[in-house]
């Protein structure tokens, strides 16, 4: 068992981080930031090529994070990869002692560093975590037999401030049944909404862990608005952030409280701090959280 599923199967709040693997070679700043915050994180999302901006393979960093005593996820997307190459991935990743994976769609090329590479999307988010199922089973999706199964841990991805609940809690029952056993949310900046999100979701009892991406910015909170479907940053917070004279604590003002007004009603929160990793320590310690050890 790894111990995120053991964290999230008890009564503790639960704190993930979200890590991009480099456009390169050189992972020293990304083991400093993961070093940094290991005794404050359960465990750290490795992104694959978020936004379809080439990186570093996330599987090989979760490797070197094993390495060094912390725990990864692996996040695994249907853009790049056919069925084929991914059931092996996920064989390969079993074989490195990599347990917990996210599986989600991807975003589409066009929208990153190599527009005119060819998408796949050959599963989707329910077709990968059935797939995980499967070889977990002890066969692959073909029904062919496996010398030995792996162990995974899967999660989804749900978007707490879908314009239509209704069919984001088909999308979260479709991912159960194919095998989520946590999920990680949209990131949320409107508590209340999320409270009636978790109140209809709450007839699944899988762990949920509220999204919440850092903001350093209004100009930031403004862009968010406009490209992340279901996020919506209120006017207040981006009026906060425009008056701000040291936008770091602003930010931690600003994301502990969100914290504070959650922290009731979820499992815990993936922060998606990018690039401002240094000031999670101070968001938790001002919304009360010291240690998740």
């Amino acid at each position: 068992m790894s111990n995120l599923s053991e964290s999230l199967n008890s009564n503790r709040f639960v704190v993930t981080c979200e890590l991009n693997p480099p456009k390169g070679t050189e992972l020293d700043p990304l083991y400093d930031k993961a070093d940094s915050l290991k005794n404050l994180v359960t465990a750290f999302n490795l992104t694959d090529s978020a936004g379809s901006r080439m990186t570093m393979a996330p599987i090989a960093v979760a490797h070197h994070l094993i390495g060094r005593g912390i725990e990864p996820i692996l996040q695994i997307t249907g853009r790049d990869r056919n069925s084929l190459a991914i059931q092996s991935e996920l064989l390969a990743a079993s074989s490195l002692g990599i347990t917990n994976v996210l599986c989600m769609s991807g975003d589409p090329p066009g929208t990153g560093d190599h527009p005119n590479a060819k998408a796949v999307f050959d599963l989707d988010s329910p077709g990968l975590l059935k797939a995980i199922a499967t070889l977990k089973s002890g066969t692959d999706i073909s029904g062919n037999n496996l010398n030995g199964s792996p162990v995974l841990h899967a999660g989804a991805v749900a978007n707490p401030g879908s314009p239509d609940l209704d069919k984001e809690m088909q999308r979260m029952e479709e991912k159960i049944e194919a095998g989520a056993k946590f999920f990680q949310t949209q990131a949320v900046y409107d508590p209340s909404g999320f409270d009636k999100f978790m109140k209809s979701a709450q007839k699944f009892n899988v762990p949920i862990l509220a999204g919440l991406i850092v903001l350093k910015s209004a100009k930031m909170a403004l862009n968010l608005n406009a490209n992340l479907p279901g996020v919506l940053v209120s006017d207040d917070i981006i009026h906060e952030m425009e008056q701000a004279e040291n936008r770091k604590e602003k930010s931690v003002e600003i994301s502990a409280r969100i914290i504070r007004q959650i922290q009731n009603i979820c499992n815990g929160v993936h922060i998606m701090a990018i690039g401002w990793e240094s000031i999670v320590p101070q968001i938790l310690e001002s919304a009360g959280i010291s240690s998740v050890k």
